[in-house]
């Protein structure tokens, strides 16, 4: 473990001693979008990530731009001289990647081992752990293009974190503030119902937009305005436009003002409409009917709307 000049080893000092990490040794498995992102932060904050695991061409580009000081190595070899040793691989991939290393006994005593998987909390890390590493899970909350921007998305981002006592949650609120992010404390047993929310709000927001950006494509088709844009199947076109403003407000009401954003036709218990819509989806495509059926009933629910309007969207009449 680094040690802090005057202060003896992070962590273990007197009281009210603020446990930072000193400048650390970080080796990065692997050189995904995620880790090749956290690794620049890091270095950003004054750490070193002296080497990092790349398999893929794409994954070696990303090193190679993002870490160009970076050498890259084995997993091993990158395991056995970390200080920080950052696992950020898929979830799948995380507690083989975990057991390997603590049978090939390369991790030392006294490294930290960090994971970014959201899931996932410290217990994944026990193997690691009884071998006597200091366990954090660091994971950030948003998504990652593998492009510059993700590294500056990262001054506004939450991490979700979860330590095993209180030096290692410390710990991990200081490397995640030094990244520029937002430390969030979640419980060991909350990891999956935060992962679950997480993705729930994010990935489906995808589906839901982009089910309706066919359905728009479909409604705007045939001849169009004088100089109007041909409507194709092509991002960032005529239904992007005309949806982003509505979306964009409505997501920003949700989070500002939560349930009493919600507007439409399901808010004010109006069944005919709702039917309407149903049908016409339908006439398109009876998946993308049988999504806003789900979610029109969902929204019912939580807007304790009409019963009548309950019923039809649960097909009982």
């Amino acid at each position: 473990m680094t040690s802090n000049p005057g202060n003896g080893p992070v962590g273990q000092g007197p009281a009210g001693f603020d446990p930072a990490p000193a400048r650390l040794t970080v080796g990065v498995v692997s050189a995904g979008r995620v880790g090749s992102a956290l690794g620049a932060a890091l270095e950003r904050a004054g750490h070193v990530v002296f080497g990092v695991v790349a398999i893929s061409d794409a994954s070696v580009q990303r090193a190679r731009t993002r870490l160009p000081d970076s050498e890259i190595l084995p997993v091993e070899a990158v395991a056995a001289r970390s200080e920080l040793l950052l696992l950020a691989v898929p979830d799948a991939e995380l507690a083989g990647l975990v057991r390997g290393l603590a049978s090939a006994g390369v991790v030392r005593p006294g490294t930290i081992v960090a994971h970014t998987s959201g899931a996932n909390g410290v217990g994944v890390l026990a193997p690691l752990a009884e071998r006597g590493a200091l366990p954090l899970a660091i994971h950030p909350a948003m998504t990652f293009t593998g492009h510059d921007e993700d590294v500056a998305r990262l001054g506004n981002a939450c991490f979700g974190i979860t330590a095993a006592d209180e030096v290692g949650f410390a710990i991990a609120q200081s490397l995640v503030i030094e990244m520029g992010g937002e430390p969030v404390r979640v419980q060991e047993e909350n990891r999956l119902l935060y992962h679950a929310a997480l993705a729930h709000g994010s990935n489906h927001l995808v589906t839901v937009i982009v089910d309706a950006l066919d359905a728009l494509r479909t409604a705007l088709s045939g001849p169009g305005l004088l100089g109007q844009q041909i409507v194709d199947d092509q991002p960032n076109g005529l239904a992007e436009r005309l949806l982003a403003p509505l979306a964009s407000a409505a997501l920003d009401n949700a989070l500002r003002r939560g349930q009493s954003a919600l507007t439409g036709p399901v808010a004010r218990g109006d069944a005919d409409a709702v039917a309407a819509h149903l049908a016409a989806l339908a006439a398109v495509d009876t998946r993308l009917a049988a999504g806003y059926r789900a979610m029109s009933l969902r929204t019912a629910e939580r807007a304790k709307s009409d019963p009548a309007l309950i019923e039809l969207l649960e097909g009982r009449h």
